[in-house]
């Protein structure tokens, strides 16, 4: 991604190429723009709300205008597994809504087999590559 608007067609382009997955696992380091990719992403399926890192929460809630709901999940600040459980994981993954997780790295075998998961990297001209792992 280079141009501004690439980040509008990668994510439709993604969303269109998994068009019946809903759970999306991003990794990546600090500032690869994990969060700005699930802005987009979000627009494409026309969230009304305004989206955020969920950094402090670790999950937020976002309404599409169909009133159906997208989840957003940073997992950076969890360090036991036993965190995602008490979350209630399953309600979330397993819903039939969109699932979009920032460092799923700790929540490894909760994650959906089916879950797509997508490293994303910055190159040296400081364009991005999202590359599908698996």
């Amino acid at each position: 991604m280079r141009q501004p608007g690439d980040i509008q067609n990668a994510a439709n382009t993604l969303l269109k190429t998994f068009k019946n997955s809903r759970v999306f696992a991003f990794y990546g380091e600090m500032g690869v723009g994990k969060t700005t990719f699930i802005k987009a992403l979000c627009n494409v399926l026309q969230v009304k709300d305004i989206v955020s890192s969920p950094s402090f929460g670790l999950l937020y809630e976002y309404r599409r205008k169909d009133e159906q709901p997208v989840f957003h999940f940073d997992f950076f600040r969890i360090r036991k597994l036993e965190e995602i459980l008490d979350l209630g994981y399953e309600d979330y993954f397993f819903s039939g809504s969109y699932c979009f997780i920032e460092w799923p790295e700790i929540a490894g075998e909760l994650l959906p087999a089916d879950a797509i998961r997508l490293q994303m990297k910055v190159n040296s001209d400081q364009s991005r590559t999202i590359t599908r792992i698996g």
